[in-house]
């Protein structure tokens, strides 16, 4: 059997995640007859059925399921190599660290200088993104080493814990929630979140597929009912104001943003939010494992200095 072509595989996961050939076709910027073909002919080289096709829908089968999984790996190694490759061919070697701003745990300003102090450290670029897009940084070499906040899809991932703390709702001060001391997520129903998920659900790790991405029935960003777009945190702040989002934030968040408009609430059956830092599996760098050295000795000064002295000795 001849080797895939990485051409075969990005046309194959166009059509996995659409479920539609015609929007497949226009996401690749080509015919949908070509693509039919080119997916048959995937077909008969692997020797099983990867869709189930009928007039009104198409599915993965189970040996499509499984090939998604693979493909996705596979184009997300290509992509690294070349990514690596041309940052490893650059003149000044930098370390690109993805993170979303805010969700550092406050512990960035001093990660930073701690490094600095490592023999291996180079200089550091930081690779700003959105919630859930740093693990995928990651695995498509975008990002050299990352700093992430659960849950988030550790495939291809080597992840060290830095800090765990309690997830709030935030809500507006005028909301009649807000009058409680503490929520259950069953209070929640009928709220929506920033992305339009409903807020009842919580955030979990199934909320994300393999690409680390919201699910494609989540408009991304998009508060449902308002037609508003949330572009940085002020304006989700200032919607969630207005009463018309609730927002799931860890802790760290929480105490940054102080603001009489709105009132944090815990949420008794809520996971809290871990904050780690995380690295692909097949990186083998001095700079990359100076930096997670920097990030766990900071984390453990910081909660060391955070415990009573009746925590500290249980």
């Amino acid at each position: 059997m001849n080797d895939l072509e990485v051409r075969q595989l990005r046309y194959f996961v166009a059509v996995a995640e659409e479920l539609h050939f015609g929007g497949a076709a226009e996401r690749l910027g080509m015919a949908q007859p070509p693509l039919s073909r080119a997916i048959r002919e995937l077909e008969r080289h692997l020797g099983v059925r990867l869709f189930e096709r009928t007039t009104r829908h198409v599915t993965l089968t189970a040996a499509g399921e499984s090939f998604l999984r693979d493909a996705r790996t596979a184009l997300d190694a290509v992509s690294a190599a070349g990514r690596r490759a041309r940052h490893a061919g650059q003149g000044t070697p930098r370390l690109r660290l993805a993170l979303k701003a805010d969700n550092d745990g406050g512990l960035l300003p001093q990660i930073l200088p701690a490094y600095q102090h490592e023999e291996a450290a180079i200089a550091v670029e930081l690779v700003l993104g959105g919630r859930g897009e740093q693990a995928q940084a990651l695995r498509d070499g975008r990002a050299d080493v990352g700093l992430l906040v659960s849950p988030f899809d550790e495939r291809g991932l080597d992840v060290e814990p830095l800090l765990t703390e309690p997830r709030l709702a935030a809500l507006a001060a005028t909301d009649p929630l807000a009058a409680r001391s503490c929520l259950r997520l069953a209070d929640l129903a009928g709220r929506r979140l920033p992305d339009g998920m409903p807020a009842d659900q919580g955030l979990s790790a199934a909320a994300f597929d393999s690409t680390g991405e919201p699910p494609r029935t989540a408009h991304r960003g998009l508060v449902a009912g308002s037609g508003q777009v949330a572009a940085d945190l002020t304006q989700v702040f200032r919607l969630i104001e207005l009463g018309e989002i609730v927002c799931l934030l860890p802790a760290w968040v929480t105490r940054r943003y102080a603001w009489p408009e709105i009132a944090y609430r815990p949420v008794g059956d809520l996971e809290p939010a871990t904050l780690a830092v995380a690295w692909p599996q097949d990186m083998r760098s001095a700079a990359v494992a100076a930096f997670v050295r920097a990030a766990v000795s900071v984390a453990a000064t910081a909660q060391a200095g955070t415990e009573t002295p009746q925590k500290a000795a249980i």
